[in-house]
């Protein structure tokens, strides 16, 4: 297995760059996923390590080599795709040995390997169909045995769960997460999905417009996002963002006049805001809480019933529009009137520039166990 380094690796077509000044060390055997809405660039950047992309500009290392100009071949990688690439003409067998066959290695040592990996994938029993022949999650499985065998330093996958339905979306993110802990193998893998980001990844790499935002533990990121763009992209449902004032400081609070609920009190940690500078205030509508007491007032417009909680849209008095999720027990039905309350220590601040001013105290990253 392999490190990944990218040093100031940059991406252009001519006049448009995609990608800039990209900085990056992933640690062999880490599982890093690339996150970013679409047009980010976070695929063009797995290509690039592939090699199925030039860099423009920039280094690039796997373990201890330098491979600008190595072929992809030549790079020690195996890349897994959204649209699975097998060969419709040849039977899974055939699919996982065409590479050993062209490494010319014994036909000794691509038996061991093929069956190895069908045995780890639990594909044993398919590996004389053909890919008609498979479903969905079959197919994937054979793609990336085809990879597997090749024993390569670093695993490339590009959105592979893309093309399957929910239940198997789920089913095949727990094994591609068994093979990580299995191989102990170096993996970067692309995706839009940020659940799939959330239970894979030992660290996330969040892009947009081809700048990376932040670095870090799923927790890391979900818990001190480093601006309002991963703030706002993290997280399921979407980070409630308000307009707010700094009215008041003291040693160890900060008034806030919020757009739409007025006086919030939240503890003074970190950067501290000047007062009167205009912030964003953010909080996650799992820490609002549903309460007849509470000292905010907002109108249902939708309620989901999701089975494990409802998710509430809802719009505050001055029509600035806010998310509550509620408990599975919630009886919330459009139009109804409802209190909410919420605790300081779970917010969020951000500066005129989207930079996140202070965290939430209540939910420090923590190394994980």
């Amino acid at each position: 297995m392999a490190s990944v380094k990218l040093e100031r690796v940059s991406k252009s077509y001519e006049a448009l760059t995609v990608l800039e000044n990209i900085d990056l060390e992933i640690a062999d055997g880490e599982f890093c996923v690339f996150v970013g809405p679409s047009g980010c660039g976070k695929s063009t950047l797995l290509r690039m390590i592939a090699g199925l992309e030039d860099i423009s500009s920039g280094t690039l290392w796997i373990g201890e080599r330098k491979v600008n100009a190595l072929s992809p071949k030549e790079r020690g990688i195996a890349m897994v795709f959204q649209s699975y690439a097998l060969y419709p003409h040849r039977t899974v067998r055939g699919n996982m040995e065409f590479g050993l066959k062209l490494s010319r290695l014994p036909r000794a040592e691509i038996d061991r390997r093929v069956a190895k990996a069908a045995k780890m994938l639990q594909i044993e029993h398919l590996l004389d169909r053909r890919p008609s022949q498979l479903s969905g999650g079959q197919r994937q499985r054979a793609a990336i045995g085809r990879a597997v065998v090749r024993d390569p330093s670093v695993f490339l996958f590009d959105e592979p769960l893309s093309n399957l339905d929910a239940a198997l979306r789920v089913s095949t993110r727990r094994e591609i997460a068994d093979l990580h802990r299995t191989l102990g193998a170096t993996m970067i893998y692309v995706t839009h999905d940020q659940v799939e980001a959330m239970t894979l990844a030992d660290r996330i790499v969040v892009l947009s417009d081809g700048v990376i935002q932040q670095v870090g533990t799923p927790l890391d990121l979900y818990a001190t996002p480093a601006n309002l763009f991963v703030a706002r992209f993290i997280g399921s449902a979407q980070m409630n963002v308000m307009n707010a004032t700094v009215a008041g400081l003291s040693n160890d609070t900060i008034t806030l006049d919020v757009a739409g609920l007025g006086a919030v009190l939240i503890p003074a940690l970190g950067r501290v805001p000047l007062e009167g500078d205009r912030v964003s205030f953010g909080i996650r509508p799992e820490h609002l809480a549903v309460d007849p007491e509470g000292p905010y007032r907002a109108r249902a417009e939708a309620a989901e019933n999701l089975g494990d909680h409802v998710l509430v849209e809802a719009g505050l008095p001055d029509g600035e529009p806010v998310l509550l999720k509620c408990g599975a027990t919630a009886r919330i039905a459009r139009g109804d009137q409802m209190n909410f309350r919420l605790n300081g220590v779970d917010a969020h601040l951000f500066d005129a520039d989207g930079l996140r001013i202070s965290p939430a105290p209540g939910h420090e990253p923590t190394e994980p166990v």
